[in-house]
């Protein structure tokens, strides 16, 4: 769960000097400008400096334990039990007995989902799968998962397999991939991007800059690329490209002979990102339970993320062959799938937390479930009623 916004103090500001040095060697090589994409690439995954890539704690559910935000799986064992009732009935519909899952965070959700899994009667789950970047993220793991190697199949993979016969689970995989921005600025469309700039007092010309001593500022450049849709008036705007998720879903559709995906992250239809509220777009970073809008800042130590456009996602998936079966808000879902009936099996303690994945005003609105299916199963799941995370209050068609 994302904290709401509010200022980032100072000295949380600087870039790490190995984070500068690299960022300095990068610019060097495309005329000190990068398209946005490319940056957030690089602050979140440079080898050994990213974000993602580096070995200082992320997810958590206090500042006190040096994380910067909490998701789901660690708010509350509920959240994976629940979610477990929809990936098993999943993997029996879809005729498979392997999960994969993308990005595995601490692996709190694959520990509860495993755990449950097993725990059914005639179990079908054989093996998971974690395809995870981070090498801090992967250790972190490794040793929580190690208990239950005994039990099952699991392995860690870092390439896509040609064919996939899965249940694939994302949680909240699809807003942490690099974006491109569109900015639209007295009426005219740009490309927006980071440039290298020498600091206010600028060095005498022919001096050479010091790599410690440039600064990042946003830049503009021409671009005929436009958003999907009509954006009406001539007022400042800010388009969010989700081109990386979109080739990634793409390629996931590819592969996937058999079996299902279910995508869970926060997000809107097209209607709602597009809404005029939101015309400076969605950006936002997380750092030490704080929020803020600077992504220029504090490079390599804070999240950066964008809200997911769920109506391109389906698109994309479409395009490639899955079929779109169930979209709904995460409260809606989990309700669907029996929280009523597991939420009293925890501490009250545990309970209150619990509520924060269904309340409308905390993760139960803003996050959303997808479902896509290979074609191949489709029948089988309409025949058997659907999906049971997507019997009530269905949203497709809103997308």
């Amino acid at each position: 769960m994302k904290p709401s916004s509010v200022p980032t103090p100072a000295d949380a500001a600087a870039i790490p000097p190995e984070m500068r040095a690299h960022l300095a060697r990068v610019f060097a090589k495309s005329d000190a400008w990068l398209p946005f994409d490319q940056f957030m690439a690089e602050a979140l995954y440079a080898p050994g400096l990213g974000y993602y890539a580096n070995a200082l704690p992320k997810l958590g559910r206090m500042p006190s334990d040096g994380s910067d935000f909490v998701t789901a799986p660690e708010l509350s064992t509920v959240f994976g039990r629940t979610l477990a009732k929809q990936v098993d009935q999943a993997l029996r519909l879809c005729e498979v007995d392997t999960v994969w899952e993308f990005g595995g965070g601490t692996g709190a959700l694959a520990e509860t989902l495993i755990t449950t899994l097993l725990a059914t009667p005639d179990a079908r789950l054989k093996r998971y799968v974690i395809v995870e970047l981070s090498s801090e993220l992967r250790a972190r793991q490794q040793d929580r998962l190690a208990p239950l190697m005994t039990q099952l199949d699991i392995q860690w993979a870092t390439a896509w397999p040609e064919t996939l016969d899965a249940v694939v689970v994302g949680n909240e995989v699809l807003d942490a991939m690099p974006v491109r921005l569109l900015a639209r600025t007295d009426g005219q469309w740009a490309e927006r991007g980071v440039a290298m700039v020498p600091p206010d007092d600028a060095l005498a010309e022919g001096q050479a800059l010091d790599h410690q001593a440039w600064q990042l500022a946003w830049s503009d450049r021409p671009s005929d690329l436009q958003p999907p849709i009509a954006v009406a008036g001539t007022h400042d705007y800010i388009f969010e490209w989700h081109q990386q998720a979109q080739a990634w879903v793409g390629q996931l559709a590819q592969r996937l002979t058999t079996g299902c995906v279910l995508l869970i992250d926060y997000g809107f239809s097209e209607a709602e990102y597009y809404h005029p509220q939101r015309h400076m777009g969605t950006l936002m970073c997380h750092q030490g339970h704080r929020s803020d809008t600077d992504p220029l800042s504090a490079v390599g130590l804070k999240d950066l993320t964008v809200h997911v456009d769920f109506t391109a996602v389906a698109l994309a998936a479409q395009a490639h062959g899955l079929d779109l079966l169930g979209y709904t808000s995460q409260g809606r879902f989990l309700i669907n799938c029996g929280f009523v009936e597991v939420l009293p099996t925890v501490t009250d303690a545990e309970q209150v937390q619990a509520l924060k994945l269904i309340h409308e005003h905390e993760m139960g609105e803003l996050f959303k479930v997808m479902v896509l299916c290979a074609q191949t199963h489709t029948a089988a799941v309409n025949n058997a009623g659907g999906f049971i995370g997507f019997t009530a209050f269905d949203r497709c068609h809103s997308l």
